[in-house]
């Protein structure tokens, strides 16, 4: 940024703060300070020759203020701190670098500076990464985000997919604006408690259907209309909606595609994927094939009415999940947890229990 320690800790602050309000994990390289020696640092290890004093006041000073600042991550160097280390490389008798110390990153960063590992994170694993249940995961941290301030694992554990599928379904799917109106079948589920304030928080308008018992706490956390499937046909009373967001699968198609206005968007969760999603995510020809013959009906019947169809299937995405995180804090989600406990040795039983779908939940796994 600058060879001025001054004034880098005057914009820091700013930097930080601006990189994670946009979604960006920010990151500090190269602890503990390069820039003081001709070599290359990415290729042989080097020095920073500041005396103790002198470096505390220039490059200790910038990283503590990162620190202080909040920045996520700090990359340290192969590079060492002469005036601070003791400990030698019992073969050439020297310092060794940051990324080999203990000294330097167990006790001056960690230690003195502050700068805090193990914070709690969560993440909806890439998809490379899902297929099986474990007590750990080693992923990119682009997929990761820190926890909401307060929550447990327990309950953080039943936010990302959730919420990253309604995230990325309004507003990379139906690109939908504040303002406009979108209508969620079966949104009185886990999805809809998620997916409603996510979508009055981006603006939108909110109309749901879903059962009886849940109709007072979704009018609490603001949708707009809200109907008793045993009770009420939505379609008898909304049209021209901007958008539907379909949780029920094939069998709401025709009532959901009724009351899309002209030029509106049907995005399905459950119905059949279709030629535009294959052709989104790049697809080799024979699955665009195969998709476009099961699309085939659904992309038919909405482009009659001059109307879109669309399938997704969420995929991770870390920056999303910070700004997801916010809105749940803001809003103190709290996502509900199906009353069943199941330990990894009844992984059976929990897929059983999704499969039936009787559930007042999500549904966990405690690997401990």
């Amino acid at each position: 940024m600058t060879d001025d320690a001054e004034l880098a800790v005057r914009l820091l602050p700013w930097v930080v703060h601006g990189m994670q309000e946009n979604g960006l994990a920010a990151c500090a390289k190269h602890f503990p300070g390069d820039g003081l020696d001709y070599r290359d640092q990415h290729i042989v290890p080097t020095q920073n020759t500041l005396a103790l004093e002198e470096w505390k006041r220039l490059s200790g000073r910038v990283f503590q203020e990162l620190i202080d600042s909040g920045v996520d991550s700090i990359m340290a160097g192969h590079i060492s701190l002469p005036s601070y280390q003791k400990e030698r490389d019992d073969e050439f008798n020297l310092p060794y670098p940051a990324t080999l110390s203990h000294e330097l990153i167990t006790d001056l960063l960690k230690g003195e500076l502050g700068f805090k590992a193990g914070d709690a994170v969560y993440a909806r694993l890439p998809v490379s990464k899902i297929g099986a249940f474990a007590e750990y995961v080693a992923i990119d941290q682009a997929a990761i985000s820190k926890m909401p301030a307060g929550y447990d694992f327990t309950t953080a554990a039943a936010i990302p997919l959730t919420a990253l599928t309604a995230w990325q379904g309004i507003t990379e799917e139906l690109e939908a604006k504040p303002g406009e109106t979108i209508f969620i079948s079966g949104g009185s589920g886990s999805f809809g408690q998620i997916a409603v304030p996510i979508a009055k928080a981006l603006g939108l308008h909110v109309s749901i259907s879903g059962n009886k018992r849940a109709k007072e706490l979704f009018l609490s956390a603001g949708v707009d209309q809200y109907f008793d499937y045993q009770k009420e046909n939505y379609w008898e009373f909304l049209s021209d909606v901007d958008y539907v967001i379909d949780t029920l699968g094939f069998g709401e198609f025709e009532h959901e595609l009724s009351i899309l206005k002209t030029g509106g968007r049907l995005l399905s969760l459950r119905t059949s994927p279709n030629k535009e999603y294959a052709v989104r995510n790049h697809f080799p020809f024979f699955k665009r094939i195969l998709f476009s013959l099961a699309g085939a009906k659904y992309d038919k019947s909405a482009k009659n009415q001059e109307k879109e169809y669309r399938f997704m299937f969420v995929r991770s995405d870390g920056a999303q999940l910070q700004k997801i995180t916010k809105i749940v804090e803001q809003n103190h989600i709290v996502p509900r947890i199906d009353s069943h406990t199941f330990t990894i040795e009844q992984a059976n039983d929990a897929l059983r229990l999704v499969a039936q779908g009787h559930t007042d939940g999500k549904v966990l796994i405690q690997m401990q």
